[in-house]
């Protein structure tokens, strides 16, 4: 590709940095946190663009070598599909399947805040999850609580309120799991969302991926919520 083409390709990819960075399309592939980076990445891609279009036209008014002519490769241009699907196309978050096959990454938390006022109490799956299998309840005072996220079914059908959690980006997104038990609505669709509310119980059951820990909620009323403009969990590690 000459210069030009370069260029081209560099401001296409800035844009749809930007375009990522500046809209929710972000939230797909990175934590909110990095959102600025993204935006700043963008940035500094269509100003060094716009630098090299500018320089390229400066030198040919001044009639700088350009050497010989070649023949541009055709393919070359594929690499602009890629950032027309960033831009065009949002991909799903990650879901059931992802949940199902990767134990679950609860860990234990080196403490706990206190409960937010009010009852139903709101709390994400990695908090109460946290809360029920660490610290065994003790933190929740028999309060009902709040929890949102999508549901996943295995094999035999056991019901889970699951919310990927991130690191950094989706692609090292992990489930942490809450298995339903209670008044559950009669029909249960996997990667539906729901806001579910219901009390602590002891029961444990075990990830059969991984063995880790996979608390119950005692289920009493659950509604179908629309999908979140940030359907990944960004309380893990904060």
């Amino acid at each position: 590709m000459n210069r030009h083409a370069q260029a081209a390709v560099l401001f296409l990819l800035g844009a749809a940095l930007l375009h990522a960075g500046a809209t929710d399309l972000a939230l797909r592939y990175v934590k909110a946190g990095l959102r600025p980076l993204l935006l700043v990445s963008g940035a500094v891609l269509v100003a060094a663009a716009l630098a090299t279009v500018h320089h390229e036209r400066r030198r040919g008014r001044r009639g700088g070598p350009r050497g010989h002519a070649h023949p541009e490769p055709r393919v070359a241009w594929l690499l602009v599909l890629p950032l027309l699907a960033l831009i065009l196309v949002a991909p799903p978050a990650l879901g059931s399947y992802s949940a199902l096959r990767t134990g679950t990454a609860l860990q234990q938390p080196y403490g706990y805040g206190p409960l937010p006022a009010g009852d139903p109490v709101p709390l994400s799956v990695v908090d109460y999850a946290s809360r029920a299998a660490f610290g065994h309840g003790r933190s929740l005072h028999g309060r009902p609580v709040r929890v949102t996220g999508f549901l996943a079914l295995d094999r035999s059908g056991t019901p889970y309120l699951v919310r990927m959690a991130l690191n950094c980006c989706a692609a090292d997104a992990q489930p942490v799991k809450i298995a339903l038990t209670g008044q559950l609505p009669p029909v249960l669709r996997p990667d539906a969302w729901l806001e579910v509310t219901g009390h602590y119980t002891p029961r444990l059951a075990r990830d059969p991926v991984n063995d880790g820990p996979v608390p119950y909620l005692k289920v009493t009323s659950a509604r179908p919520v629309p999908v979140p403009h940030d359907p990944y969990d960004e309380t893990w590690n904060t």
